[in-house]
């Protein structure tokens, strides 16, 4: 077994390891006990597991023990690897954000005034809903809001 010396090791290896034993994302999220979207991006180094779901995890893809430990420390969120990223996936979105962020940005503080929402208490589901012209992703994002305060 592979000892490992960081946390990008230990999501490579569950990448691989995956896709050899042809697990879905959401086998592995039933498998530990959470949503896939939340799953998947704490499997791709996003976010932080606690020590019950690590050993779930290391079990799940027989990883060395070392793994334990890295997949318990806080990662570096939100680090894709470019300012706009190649894969047209991620660039869509990223266009998305680009086209409609000031609309979205607008429209929050006129509904809930200035403040953001939160990246921290947040949930996301992604669904596949049929339709007659081809089918279409349905992607929920749900954030507490959380206002600036005057100091």
């Amino acid at each position: 077994m592979t000892v490992f010396k960081n946390r990008n090791d230990v999501t490579e290896a569950i990448i691989t390891t995956r896709v050899a034993k042809g697990l879905s994302w959401k086998s592995v999220a039933d498998y530990i006990g959470h949503s896939k979207e939340w799953t998947t991006a704490a499997c791709l180094g996003q976010m932080t597991f606690n020590a019950e779901t690590a050993a779930k995890v290391v079990t799940l893809f027989d990883l060395d023990a070392s793994a334990l430990a890295w997949l318990q420390v806080p990662p570096s969120k939100g680090s894709l690897s470019s300012n706009a990223p190649a894969d047209p996936l991620l660039y869509r979105w990223y266009e998305i954000v680009s086209v409609y962020g000031p609309t979205i940005k607008e429209l929050i503080h006129e509904e809930f005034g200035d403040g953001i929402m939160s990246a921290i208490d947040f949930s996301m589901n992604i669904e596949r809903e049929p339709n007659p012209a081809g089918d279409r992703v349905r992607v929920t994002l749900s954030g507490k809001f959380l206002p600036y305060k005057a100091f």
